[in-house]
């Protein structure tokens, strides 16, 4: 089962940082901390809690194609949503069973992974509110550009665990990461640059055409009629 939402009912752990308390029984041990990856010449608890990190952002992700998925008054872009869903989901399943294959636990939640959480509820709260307080072409557009934003990161952290593996030694947790990465790198690569280009595509036709602008003052305008009929005015 893909876990999205660690939480002590499934046996999450954590680390007791500043104001955040963590009951003793699910504190997270320091020695399996520090056999993290083994062999591979790294610091072992701060790349644990890289990729602890990492998994929370795949996790993330998972909710906001949720979202965005339904939400979403364009065919098009619901279709392209789900499709990066699920393989978001992929990602999720790939990534934790790389944390196992190095012996972590994917049910920690590191303090950086607590706060790209936090973050992310923050990415999604904007859109939720998108949905419900403003016109279709800028919910589209907000829920378009958190994608992007969510898949910048998203790119980043995968690049990031390619580029590291030419920093460890040779060894098992070389071997596990490079074989993680070739399964989802490429996607990533593929979800980052739809975004991209297709934020950029619709912000360019809706600033050039002169046409698209007189369909969006009549839509405006037709919005308006009704919402004052409704009203009795």
């Amino acid at each position: 089962m893909t876990i999205l939402n660690p939480t002590k009912d499934l046996g999450a752990t954590g680390m007791p940082v500043g104001i955040t308390e963590i009951p003793p029984d699910q504190q997270a041990d320091i020695a399996t901390r520090a056999r993290f990856a083994p062999g591979s010449g790294a610091n072992a608890a701060y790349l644990g809690d890289l990729m602890s990190a990492f998994l929370a952002h795949e996790q993330c992700g998972v909710h906001l194609y949720r979202t965005v998925a339904t939400h979403t008054a364009n065919p098009m872009l619901e279709m392209r949503y789900r499709e990066f869903l699920r393989e978001t989901e992929e990602h999720v399943s790939v990534l934790s069973a790389l944390i196992k294959q190095l012996g972590g636990d994917p049910l920690y939640v590191s303090p950086a992974a607590r706060l790209v959480h936090s973050m992310n509820t923050h990415l999604m709260a904007g859109v939720a509110l998108a949905t419900g307080s403003t016109d279709v072409l800028v919910c589209e557009l907000g829920m378009l550009e958190a994608v992007m934003l969510a898949e910048t990161k998203d790119h980043a952290n995968w690049s990031w665990l390619s580029s590291i593996c030419e920093d460890l030694d040779h060894g098992e947790t070389r071997d596990f990461i490079r074989t993680a990465v070739a399964q989802v790198e490429p996607q990533e690569d593929n979800h980052v640059k739809w975004a991209r280009e297709t934020w950029s595509r619709m912000n360019t036709l809706q600033t050039k055409s002169s046409a698209m602008m007189k369909i969006t003052e009549f839509a405006e305008n037709m919005t308006a009629k009704m919402k004052n009929t409704l009203a009795g005015n």
